[in-house]
């Protein structure tokens, strides 16, 4: 439980570095504990669509601050090592299969997230 809460206090930081720009999407999410935690589970994929809207977010000013007041509101909530409203959760659900590592062992790190994907 205890490592639950120092890594939700970490990826709290990490969706706020983000937020500032002190560091990219991409950054954030190989910085990522590999947990099994929902909440974590929940901030990556909150990440994972906040890059993927970047073309929305350019266009539609009350999207992005919406969507930049969800994740901040994420990112305190972690911080404070809480859990977040299972609404917010039950959001990325369809989502969690845990959280991928970007091929961490070369080819075969890359054949097995393929596999993964292909499988969701």
């Amino acid at each position: 439980m205890e490592n639950n809460f120092n890594d939700r206090k970490f990826v709290g930081r990490l969706i706020y570095s983000v937020l500032t720009e002190r560091k990219n999407v991409r950054e954030a999410i190989k910085l990522f504990p590999d947990s099994k935690d929902k909440n974590i589970e929940c901030a990556y994929h909150a990440l994972i669509h906040y890059e993927a809207d970047e073309d929305i977010r350019y266009k539609d000013i009350e999207f992005r601050e919406e969507q930049d007041d969800y994740l901040e509101f994420i990112a305190q909530t972690l911080s404070e090592g809480k859990e977040l409203p299972r609404n917010i959760i039950a959001d990325y659900e369809d989502y969690y299969k845990g959280v991928a590592k970007p091929w961490q062992n070369g080819i075969k790190g890359f054949w097995k997230e393929f596999i993964r994907f292909i499988n969701t």
